[in-house]
C-alpha cells in the first residue's frame, strides 16, 4: 500500500468507524443507578446534597431552602486509550487484524463508566459522601423533629459478599456520573510525527474526562450480611423509613436489588420464586427488580 495523505485519511476514518461501532454496541448498565451530570469546569460542587427540600404550608414569609453547609465536590479525571499500528502493517495492507482492536476500544470507552460507577457502589463502605461519612455507614447525621442531631444507618454491616438495595426512581440516583468530555478519537498519523519517524508506529487513541461520586445515601442500602428474606426485609423497611431533617418522611420506595453473579441464586429466590424454602408463599416476589452485574464480580 502506498502511504500518502489520502491513504492515511482513509485509514483514520476506518479506524474511527470501528471505534464508533464498538461504542454503540456496549451496554450502559450504569444508567439505572447513576445520574449523569454535565460538567463545564475541572470540578462540580454539590453542597445542595445536604438538603432535600419539601413543600410546607405557606404561613407568613416563605421558607427559603438554601445550599446546605457541605463542601462536597467531584473533580474530573482524564482517561485515555491508545493503539499503535506498525508502519509495516500499513505497507503490507495488513490492517484487518486491527479492526477488532478498535471495536474493542469503543466498547472500552462505553464500558469504563460502568466500571467506575459500580466500583463506587461497591466501595461505598469505605468512600466518603457529602456528609463526611462513608456512603454506607451507621452514623449519618440527621436532625430529628426537635432539631437535635441523631445518627441514621444505611448499612447493617457484615463481612460477606456485598449486595445493594436501591431507590432509583427519583431525579437524582444514588451514584453521580459527572461528565466533562466524552471519549474523542484522535490520531498521530503524519509521516513526519516523531512516533512514525523514529519508531515507524502510527498512533490512534481516545481521551475523555469524567468522574463519579455519591448522591443521597438515604436512597441506598448496602449490606455484607447474608442475602436472605429477613435481611432483605430489613433493608426495605430501612429505606422506606428514611427521614430528612426535622423528621420529614422522604417517601422512598426501594425498587432495584443489585448483586454480583455469586449471589444471583439467592436474589432470584427472594424476588422470583413462588414459594420460599419452607414451601410457603414468597411474599417478596416481585417487590423489586433484579440486576445481576459482572461489574461487581471483583
Amino acid at each position: 500500500m502506498i502511504i500518502n495523505a489520502a491513504t492515511l485519511n482513509a485509514i483514520r476514518v476506518g479506524f474511527n468507524g470501528s471505534f464508533r461501532r464498538g461504542l454503540g454496541q456496549a451496554e450502559n448498565e450504569m444508567a439505572r443507578i447513576a445520574t449523569t451530570v454535565p460538567s463545564s469546569t475541572k470540578e462540580n460542587k454539590y453542597g445542595w446534597l445536604g438538603k432535600i427540600p419539601n413543600m410546607s404550608e405557606w404561613i407568613g414569609a416563605r421558607t427559603i431552602h438554601g445550599i446546605a453547609e457541605h463542601d462536597y465536590a467531584i473533580k474530573n479525571k482524564s482517561f485515555e486509550l491508545t493503539i499503535g499500528v506498525d508502519r509495516d502493517d500499513i505497507d503490507d495492507d495488513n490492517l484487518g487484524v486491527y479492526d477488532p482492536l478498535f471495536v474493542e476500544m469503543g466498547e472500552s470507552a462505553r464500558s469504563h463508566p460502568n466500571q467506575m460507577v459500580f466500583d463506587a457502589l461497591q466501595n461505598g463502605f469505605t468512600n466518603e459522601c457529602y456528609d463526611g461519612q462513608n456512603f454506607f455507614d451507621t452514623d449519618h447525621p440527621v436532625l430529628d423533629e426537635n432539631g437535635a442531631t441523631i445518627t441514621v444507618a444505611n448499612t447493617d454491616g457484615g463481612a460477606g459478599t456485598p449486595w445493594f438495595l436501591l431507590s432509583t426512581k427519583r431525579a437524582l440516583k444514588p451514584i453521580i456520573f459527572q461528565t466533562r468530555k466524552a471519549a474523542e478519537f484522535v490520531a498521530k498519523d503524519r509521516v513526519t510525527d516523531d512516533n512514525v519517524f523514529d519508531l515507524k508506529e502510527f498512533r490512534y487513541g481516545i481521551d475523555a474526562r469524567y468522574n463519579v461520586g455519591y448522591g443521597f445515601w438515604q436512597m441506598s442500602w448496602g449490606s455484607r450480611q447474608t442475602l436472605n428474606a429477613d435481611n432483605y426485609k430489613a433493608a426495605r423497611a430501612a429505606i422506606m423509613g428514611m427521614k430528612g431533617d426535622y423528621g420529614r418522611p422522604l417517601g422512598l420506595m426501594p425498587d432495584l436489588l443489585v448483586v454480583p453473579p455469586t449471589l444471583e441464586g439467592e436474589a432470584m429466590e427472594i424476588l422470583n420464586a413462588e414459594r420460599n424454602a419452607a414451601g410457603e408463599t414468597n411474599i417478596w416476589k416481585g417487590t423489586a427488580e433484579l440486576m445481576v452485574t459482572p461489574w461487581l464480580a471483583a
